[in-house]
């Protein structure tokens, strides 16, 4: 059975040339960069390339990328620095649609004191500048938004955003995990101040990230102790990983092009045949401006977790709108945040491409995503209504 793998914004493959270029940084050219001798300072030279090549790709400077061991903790890193720049700031924005990451943090800070807001989205996932204009305020510490978000691919006006920010004089963050490697990013000419972005999502290995720190921002780390990274992320540099993501990074500024061509025209055609072979289906988000690679389809009368199971045995990898919780089934935060109909979000299906996906691919969906969804709604009460209905 042939892997078809539509899963991406959870995780992707290894480049091959990816994996070629930190192949010997684990067993041959393995020296500490901190170093002083010749055998580290090979090292610290692919280093300095693969920040150059990070910071490339973000339209950067090298100077402003710090390496992290993962999206996760540059999103920590840079809220947790906000406060400590503003001790007396204690007020914190964000949206009801963000990664966990960002969303869980912020509520373990309300916890301890800390004032949080959280923008709301309309049914498409935009939100609204205005509710952000009226919350923002003196008080107000930082500001992190997604660039986009990972479930419904919903693209949001961070540039926007970050003007409001820069007008109240607070920081604005964003957590651009699934935007990098996607759409051009400048961040020469952005409003943004802090970044994060995580090496799995555009073809380097996991635990490799990295956090954007426009060039005089203030910044404190949460992690001390060397002074790697310019004393602002401290322990020994995961070397081979660091390579892999400057890698990574220069492929995906090299592709570009195709995420936003080939790629969106795969995305576009299974979406098309999704909503002209199924009925009772909409694509979550699908009036806002999204990533090239991601659709987010939600089926009424079925449940998420048995599409997934049956396209499983099919070979078909895809991801849930749904979370399980608990021992019960509840649909995702980011779902209930636009207002899907519980119909609908308990049946939503991600599907995420890459620059690896195939025609094959997209056919093999459109051919055996039919039948399983017409399967599963002849087992459900409301279903099989539906389908007299329809025939």
């Amino acid at each position: 059975m042939r892997e078809i793998y539509a899963d991406n914004n959870a995780t992707t493959k290894v480049d091959e040339a990816v994996f070629d270029e930190m192949r010997p940084y684990f067993c041959e050219l393995y020296g500490n960069p901190s170093s002083m001798h010749f055998f580290g300072g090979q090292v610290q030279k692919k280093v300095d390339e693969a920040r150059n090549r990070t910071a490339a790709l973000l339209g950067a400077q090298p100077e402003e990328i710090v390496f992290t061991a993962c999206g996760t903790e540059s999103d920590n890193a840079a809220i947790r620095s906000a406060l400590e720049i503003f001790p007396e700031r204690r007020h914190i924005i964000t949206t009801r649609v963000e990664h966990p990451a960002v969303l869980t943090v912020c509520r373990n800070l309300a916890k301890r004191g800390y004032r949080v807001t959280e923008l709301s989205v309309d049914g498409e996932g935009r939100l609204d500048l205005a509710e952000l204009r009226t919350v923002i305020d003196a008080d107000t510490a930082i500001v992190s938004v997604m660039f986009a978000n990972n479930e419904t691919g919903v693209v949001f006006p961070v540039e926007e955003i970050g003007a409001i920010v820069k007008e109240k004089g607070a920081l604005f963050h964003t957590d651009a995990v699934q935007a990098v490697g996607k759409i051009p990013l400048n961040m020469a000419d952005s409003t943004i101040d802090m970044l994060a972005l995580s090496g799995h999502k555009l073809h380097a290995p996991k635990g490799t990230g990295a956090l954007y720190l426009r060039k005089g921002v203030p910044f404190r780390p949460f992690m001390v102790g060397g002074h790697q990274e310019r004393s602002r992320r401290a322990g020994t540099e995961n070397t081979a990983g660091i390579i892999a993501l400057g890698k990574a990074c220069e492929l995906a500024g090299r592709n570009l092009e195709i995420e936003n061509t080939r790629v969106r025209d795969l995305r576009d055609r299974l979406e098309r045949e999704i909503m002209s072979r199924i009925g009772n289906v909409q694509v979550n988000g699908g009036k806002a401006e999204r990533l090239p690679n991601t659709v987010s389809v939600a089926f009424e009368f079925v449940e998420g977790e048995a599409i997934l199971m049956l396209l499983s045995e099919k070979g078909i990898c895809a991801s849930s709108g749904s979370a399980c919780t608990s021992g019960s089934l509840e649909p995702s935060h980011v779902l209930r945040a636009m207002g899907v109909p519980f119909t609908c979000a308990h049946g939503s299906i991600r599907f995420s491409l890459s620059r690896f996906t195939t025609d094959e691919d997209i056919d093999a969906i459109i051919r055996e995503l039919p039948p399983i969804i017409e399967r599963l709604r002849e087992l459900s009460p409301f279903g099989r209504e539906f389908l007299a209905t329809a025939h």
